[in-house]
């Protein structure tokens, strides 16, 4: 009874999240329904290939005709050209060489132990990428079928070359996937992290309740924000790949490629991320240390936390400004300008209550040093910037 309302739990939920996604991809524009698309035209490419090759022309191997579409609707049209050449050139090869070797031996089990290796050894070639493990596929093909012969063997060749091309086409045609949205939410995401983890961590140090557990989890957040940008990084070379051979990004200029503004925002957001780290990480040693002498005081901590608001609201405007997606207006852009001015004023006023608050005290020195060390990198990168 326990499993079996676990199991109804269970199947309830994941229910719930595909009636939820199914509503996201019917309402608006996202990640659910292009992916919702690329089905609907997987199955189009796979039905159109074998109305063709198995009703029309009743092919004798037509199933290869839709097997070979369904699985050339790529992510990427890109992807699905430089793949489709990768597994035909694989098909061929395998079939080719199966054919062979079975023309010349009697029989089959032999030729397997023959062609296999061979074939599965042709995969690891480089050339053919992630695609050759297609070699061995064509070749068991030919082997399990029964009746080898040229004109089977050719046919077969011929129906791969068919479905890759209607797989191709349908993908290049109709509404070929871009990621430019993906782009621009996984930069927004990073920018987003990087606000809120800076405003947690002031707030902690203005309100002197930081222990060894919260700058615990301040630098765990820190160190996945690391993670954020380079998925971001990612997106932007997935965004860059989607928009080759995309018809959807000529004519209208309404989709392009990511230009100068990503990459700029994606060098910033790995600095933020860098020096961020760095932050916390000194809150977490200086936490974790014995030796009260060494702990900053009101004197540091509150100029201290005055800065990274200002970082944490400097970069939460660069975020909405540089990421929007439209033109920067002149009111946002000079609320960022404002913004980083302010960033300057705390750590000018940082520096200036330093020295009179550092005790004869090396580990102390040390500390400070450190947290302002962060503060005058992470803060010369986001002015220079």
């Amino acid at each position: 009874m326990e499993w079996t309302g676990w199991a109804t739990g269970a199947v309830r939920r994941h229910g719930g999240a595909a009636v939820r996604a199914v509503r996201r991809a019917w309402r608006e524009p996202g990640r659910e329904r292009d992916l919702m698309v690329q089905a609907g035209k997987a199955a189009l490419a796979a039905c159109l290939a074998w109305a063709v090759a198995g009703w029309w022309l009743q092919a004798p191997m037509a199933f290869v005709a839709p097997w070979v579409a369904v699985v050339l609707v790529e992510s990427t049209v890109y992807r699905s050209l430089a793949h489709g050449l990768q597994q035909l050139a694989a098909i061929a090869v395998g079939t080719v060489v199966a054919t062979g070797v079975a023309l010349l031996l009697e029989s089959t089990m032999v030729t397997m132990a023959v062609v296999l290796p061979a074939v599965l050894l042709l995969a690891q070639w480089q050339r053919l990428g992630s695609q050759g493990i297609y070699a061995a596929t064509g070749a068991l093909f030919v082997l399990t079928d029964g009746q080898v012969s040229l004109a089977t063997s050719g046919a077969r060749i011929a129906e791969a070359v068919f479905g890759a091309v209607v797989g191709i086409t349908l993908n290049a045609l109709i509404r070929p996937p871009v990621y430019l949205r993906d782009t621009r939410a996984a930069l927004q995401d990073a920018a987003r992290e990087a606000q809120e983890i800076l405003d947690a961590v002031a707030e902690g140090l203005a309100d002197g309740e930081w222990d060894t557990h919260t700058a615990g989890d301040w630098h765990e957040r820190a160190l996945r924000l690391g993670r954020l940008v380079d998925q971001a990084r990612s997106a932007i070379g997935w965004s860059r790949e989607s928009m080759r051979g995309n018809h959807r990004g000529r004519g209208t200029g309404a989709l392009s490629p990511p230009g100068q503004a990503y990459d700029d925002a994606l060098a910033v957001l790995d600095h933020v991320a860098m020096h961020t780290a760095g932050v916390t990480r000194t809150v977490l040693e200086t936490a974790s240390h014995n030796d009260e002498a060494a702990r900053p005081g009101p004197q540091i901590t509150g100029p201290y936390a005055d800065f990274l608001r200002h970082t944490a609201c400097a970069i939460g405007l660069y975020g909405q400004t540089r990421l929007a997606g439209t033109g920067t207006s002149q009111p946002a852009d000079g609320a960022l300008h404002a913004a980083v001015e302010e960033l300057n004023r705390s750590l000018h006023e940082l520096h200036r209550r330093l020295p009179g608050a550092v005790q004869d005290d090396p580990d102390a020195l040390a500390t400070h040093g450190a947290l302002l060390a962060q503060a005058r990198r992470l803060a010369d990168q986001l002015v220079r910037d």
